[in-house]
């Protein structure tokens, strides 16, 4: 039996991909500081260890003690908008985990990391994204994301360290964090439609974005486990949403659910304001089929939201408050 150690399992793509691989046979070992994300998403299977990727001692015993053969790095703090004003926590989180990350790969002996990138690493670009187009990152984010790939590429020449980076794009499903105020939209919508708030939306609200629902990723995310070395893969959505239809939409499930949100425009902040991707490469090598009925994932979303256990939905300690949007203060 395989066995695959995923970081950020209680995340929302380690939580399904965790599940995805214990019901198709393999062993899985899960690593996740709980920052992000709720030990009750994790699978009762998982071989868990509550662990901060920050502190290298810990990952190397963790990696010692089970004997990966298969890493998914899916662990870090997705937050483009926010990324400018925690700019150090962003570059511990998304970099220097990422190369504990890799180090012990390396160490160990793993077969072969997947890592997941971010659509952000194409910045403005010119979409639809493809994966050979240059990559101009515009936020810190973007760049910490940009760099891992290019450690990873220096990491293959140099010690052999096998993997393929995937850069998927506004992925939604069941457990999705929705108490974090500043990432993950349709969550966010979610969350405040249950506590009687209205949508809050940045700007004109015409930017375009394409969801995803993470059920399709599954079998997509097994192959790369022994396929397409050295490649990186487009994965998510081809039906693009304008924020305004997408908060509409969150608005007229809300109602089937019994909730009467308002939606309310605030300040436009900076972010690139069309941005979703081509997916040409991965339906033709991985049989990616993204079949999102967005209406109906959302369904799902509040049929679990409602079932969790109310969090809190804290600030950050702002490393950078200069110009900081109104909206974020405390």
């Amino acid at each position: 039996m395989k066995t695959v150690l995923i970081t950020g399992v209680a995340g929302l793509l380690g939580a399904n991909f965790s599940k995805y691989l214990l019901n198709n046979g393999y062993n899985v070992v899960g690593i996740d500081d709980l920052s992000g994300g709720f030990k009750s998403s994790v699978d009762e299977r998982v071989d868990f260890y509550e662990v901060d990727l920050k502190d290298h001692d810990d990952v190397d015993r963790v990696f010692r003690s089970t004997d990966p053969d298969y890493v998914y790095h899916f662990a870090a703090y997705a937050a483009e908008g926010l990324s400018p004003y925690i700019r150090r926590y962003n570059y511990m989180n998304n970099v220097v985990c990422s190369a504990n990350v890799i180090n012990a790969c390396i160490n160990f002996g793993v077969q072969k990391v997947i890592f997941t990138s971010s659509m952000a690493v194409y910045g403005e670009g010119n979409p639809p994204f493809t994966e050979d187009q240059p990559q101009t990152p515009e936020d810190p984010y973007g760049i910490a994301k940009y760099a891992v790939e290019m450690d990873l590429k220096l990491a293959k020449e140099q010690f052999g360290l096998d993997y393929s980076i995937v850069r998927p794009h506004n992925v939604v499903g069941t457990y999705q964090n929705i108490w974090d105020r500043y990432r993950n939209v349709i969550g966010i919508w979610i969350r405040q439609s249950m506590r009687g708030e209205p949508l809050t939306i940045f700007g004109d609200g015409t930017q375009v974005r394409a969801f995803s629902d993470i059920k399709f990723y599954m079998e997509p995310f097994e192959r790369l486990m022994t396929e397409y070395s050295g490649e990186t893969f487009n994965i998510g959505a081809d039906k693009e949403w304008t924020i305004n239809e997408a908060a509409n939409l969150v608005a007229k499930v809300a109602r089937d659910f019994g909730y009467e949100p308002g939606i309310v425009h605030l300040e436009k902040r900076n972010e690139v304001h069309t941005a979703y991707s081509d997916h040409t490469k991965a339906k033709n090598l991985l049989g990616f089929q993204d079949d999102t009925n967005l209406e109906e994932t959302i369904k799902e979303m509040f049929t679990w939201a409602e079932a969790q256990p109310a969090h809190e939905v804290a600030y950050f300690d702002y490393e950078i408050e200069k110009n900081l949007y109104s909206f974020w203060k405390k």
